[in-house]
This record gives C-alpha cells, structure tokens and sequence, in this order.
C-alpha cells in the first residue's frame, strides 16, 4: 500500500459516488486505463476483488450453485430479442465487425451483461419443470459506454 495521504475520508454527501472514486485512486486500488470506459485493477486492489469473491464463492456454493463461463461475445440479433436490454444498453454496446481482415456477417456486441446469454442457454437445457432449479453464476467482466464506469461495481 502507498503512504500517499488522503485528504479526507469523509464523503460529503452530494457527491458520495465522486468521493468512493477518490478513495479507490487514492489508496492504489485502481487507474483509470487509456482507454475510456476501463479500469486497471492494481495488486491491492485486486488483491481485495479475490477476497471478496473467495468469500461469495464458497458461500454460494455451499447453496449448490456452479460456476459457468458463457462467451463474450453476442451477436446482435440475440441481443435484439431482449426488446428492455437493447433499449437500455444499445448507446453503452462496443460494436465488433470485423475479425481480422474480414467483415463479419453479423455485427457482434461485446457482452454489456449476461441475461441474453443465459436466456438462449437455457432454452438448450431446460426442457421441463423437471430440469430445475438451475444454480449457475458466472464471475466476468461487461463492457458498457457508461457516462462514468465505477471500479468495484
């Protein structure tokens, strides 16, 4: 950890979402990478993101829910059948059209969230009340063009 002061640790109120920021920054948690939208995770900071997620694993778990890894990418049809996702996510969607030297036949979005994913997953497996309940979670990142990307959250 870095001996590098901050200044207050006292939110003001009207700006609580600026002042959690500042303390991250200020404590070496984080950086905001190059590239808008991005956060780099420092050792300690990372380091924090492991304990808390060691803990939430070991307890979901003990619940019988499994880990899965689902793709990140989704093609934009797909996305488009969430009519409530593509209205809240389509300006904050990163846009892949190419792969390498050639234009995709359908444009794919980097993956703003999971719930599509899931959705057309499930209907693969889940065929009857009888193939519930299915416990699954997935730890991944998500790729949004918010105004402001929180570290942590």
């Amino acid at each position: 950890m870095s001996s590098k002061k901050v200044t207050s640790i006292t939110p003001k109120s009207e700006n609580m979402t600026q002042w959690y920021t500042d303390v991250c920054v200020k404590a070496e948690l984080m950086d905001y990478a190059t590239t808008k939208g991005f956060i780099v995770y420092r050792p300690d900071g990372y380091a924090l993101w492991e304990g808390i997620k060691d803990y939430f694993d070991k307890r979901i778990k003990a619940l019988g829910v499994r880990n899965v890894y689902l793709p990140c990418l989704i093609p934009v049809p797909l996305l488009k059948k969430e009519a409530e996702l593509v209205a809240g996510f389509a300006p904050e969607c990163a846009v892949v059209t190419r792969g390498g030297n050639k234009q995709l036949a359908e444009e794919m979005v980097v993956r703003p969230t999971s719930e599509t994913l899931f959705c057309d997953h499930f209907k693969n497996i889940v065929h009857s009340y009888n193939d519930l309940p299915v416990l699954y979670n997935q730890w991944c990142s998500v790729v949004r063009w918010e105004k402001t990307t929180r570290p942590f959250l």
